[in-house]
């Protein structure tokens, strides 16, 4: 049986429970096992998934979170970061990560895109390291 661990950046609080809500309920309906794990921002997400790779415990994972636009290049930095140490542990060390960080303009963007009963998007993540960890085996 498979095992994910869902590493949720809880900086947008409510955006981070609607994003959780609908991953922990795609990953129930499949009957995947998982614990979750949270950290206080995007940036600290790739280095939780890391270290915990480690393990050997979990053969996929999930992160959550959000990076809203403000008024400084701080937006540009932490999106663009975020993704990229995603990315790199998915090509490097051959990870099955679904991608649920959200970069929006506005909170109202997010909150669209993180319902579960509009677009989903923890869900989608879910879809997601599914899809990868199915190419793995």
């Amino acid at each position: 049986m498979s095992r994910i661990l869902i590493v949720e950046a809880r900086f947008y609080n409510e955006i981070s429970d609607l994003l959780l809500e609908g991953a922990v309920a795609a990953l129930k309906q499949k009957g995947i096992e998982f614990d979750s794990i949270t950290v206080p921002g995007a940036l600290e997400i790739p280095a939780i998934i890391k270290q915990k790779s480690k393990s050997g415990r979990y053969d996929g994972y999930i992160a959550l979170g959000c990076v809203i636009r403000g008024q400084t290049s701080h937006y540009d930095i932490v999106a663009g970061e975020s993704a990229r140490g995603l990315m790199d542990l998915t090509i490097h060390y051959d990870l099955a990560i679904g991608n649920g960080i959200l970069t929006c303009e506005t909170q109202a963007q997010a909150i669209e895109r993180a319902h579960p009963e509009r677009k989903n998007k923890g869900a989608f993540a879910v879809d997601a390291v599914l899809c990868l960890m199915e190419t793995q085996k």
